[in-house]
């Protein structure tokens, strides 16, 4: 057994991919519209999955775009994104400085979380061991929901 991908389902495929590639850092694999089913997917995987996810299909995540307007609410409903990170303060100062809320501040030096346009909760993980804890992150409040 291998896992393959997380499909979140959104409402705007520009607000998204400019949320998951150009903030985030993903990058987009491959995208298939379906006209029959009215709807398009986009995967994208992180930058090191990137040639695992075009040989061997590395994990990715699916963005569903139905071309029939839906509205979506409860985006926690199914759990969150999980994601490795180098450097779990750099990554989350390069999010707050593109204008994302972090939810979750990394206070331990190890977790984080942010939300999509979407309302999708997205963890963040120290690659290796936790950091050590550092200002501002250790004394941040939590805003919001995670």
């Amino acid at each position: 057994m291998r896992y393959l991908h997380t499909m979140v389902r959104i409402k705007d495929v520009d607000e998204s991919l400019d949320f998951y590639c150009n903030k985030f850092g993903l990058e987009e694999v491959r995208r298939i519209d379906n006209e029959q089913g009215r709807f398009t997917l986009i995967f994208l995987a992180a930058p090191k999955d990137r040639t695992t996810s075009e040989q061997n299909r590395a994990p990715e995540l699916e963005l569903t775009f139905n071309w029939d307007p839906e509205d979506y609410s409860g985006g926690r409903n199914f759990g969150h994104l999980a994601y490795k990170v180098d450097n779990i303060y750099d990554t989350c100062q390069r999010l707050m400085d593109a204008g994302v809320t972090i939810n979750r501040p990394p206070r331990d030096g190890n977790m984080a979380f942010i939300k999509s346009p979407d309302g999708i909760s997205i963890e963040l993980l120290q690659e290796g061991e936790a950091l050590e804890a550092k200002e501002p992150w250790a004394s941040m409040p939590n805003t919001g929901t995670w």
